[in-house]
């Protein structure tokens, strides 16, 4: 007859070996898709150095839209931004880091399944329904904010400093390093932004959230949403604050609508 400690030590030496199967799987799995993002290496920096160019597809949108309300074309004058590489190794070193980012970015769908695979056993039946809710729109919000960045945020944010000059004497030349670090830091800073409805929501759940808590300190959450904008804001210009700190009101916002609807939920589901 097995004993109790027996039984224990055999079960957390197979939770072990789960664990250690999910991270092979998932490190493989990154691994391959990075390996694939550093061979397709013109197809890869296509897409990572897009809105650096006139032609990138936010400008395009902006240009017809001009036109559909009658201001004409040039509503986006044509630019162009240099980049240079000032160290020996700087392009090669970009081009991996690049690519294991790109690797993790494809992987991440297949990471997530893994960690909820490994986690859901462990718990309720309702406790898995909400996970799955919270895990889901956790994803797909973090994917959001780094669109809009890639999309919106950063083209302007790169159009604007990248082009402005305080004398036509001195010409910008900004480097691959600087370009990479901006970008990469933003998408991280607006994908986490984005979990503020998420995270609401889950406060709202355990009953640490109200609505009417959030209206009252509107104004306070307005300063502190300026300040953390300026603190992940890579890049020190008021233009760039204001980009990232309008998002993140507008997400605090319907963080409150979340709040509310959810204990309305939960106060029809008690009675």
């Amino acid at each position: 007859m097995s004993k109790p400690q027996d039984e224990a030590t055999g079960i957390f030496w197979d939770h072990l070996d789960a664990l250690r199967d999910c991270l092979v799987r998932g490190v493989v799995v990154m691994v391959v898709c990075g390996l694939a993002a550093f061979f397709f290496k013109d197809e890869l920096f296509r897409v990572v150095l897009a809105p650096k160019d006139s032609g990138f597809v936010t400008y395009r949108l902006l240009e017809q839209a001009g036109r559909w309300l009658g201001l004409g074309s040039g509503v986006v004058p044509d630019f162009s931004v240099r980049l240079i590489n000032t160290g020996l190794a700087s392009q090669f070193v970009i081009h991996m880091k690049t690519a294991l980012y790109a690797g993790l970015f494809c992987a991440s769908p297949y990471l997530v399944y893994l960690l909820f695979h490994f986690v859901s056993p462990a718990l309720y039946a309702n406790e898995r329904r909400y996970a799955i809710r919270a895990v889901g729109a956790g994803y797909v919000m973090f994917v959001l904010g780094a669109a809009l960045n890639y999309f919106l945020i950063f083209p302007l944010t790169f159009r604007f400093l990248g082009t402005y000059q305080v004398s036509a004497e001195v010409e910008n030349a900004i480097t691959l390093q600087s370009y990479m670090d901006t970008l990469l830091t933003m998408n991280l800073a607006l994908g986490l932004v984005f979990e503020i409805p998420v995270l609401c929501w889950l406060l709202a759940c355990m009953g640490v959230l109200d609505a009417s808590f959030m209206r009252r300190y509107r104004r306070h959450a307005v300063v502190v949403i300026l300040v953390v904008a300026a603190v992940i804001t890579p890049t020190s210009d008021v233009f760039t604050l204001l980009l990232v700190g309008m998002p993140m009101w507008l997400l605090y916002e319907a963080g409150i609508w979340v709040v509310a609807r959810t204990r309305r939920q939960n106060a029809r589901t008690i009675t």
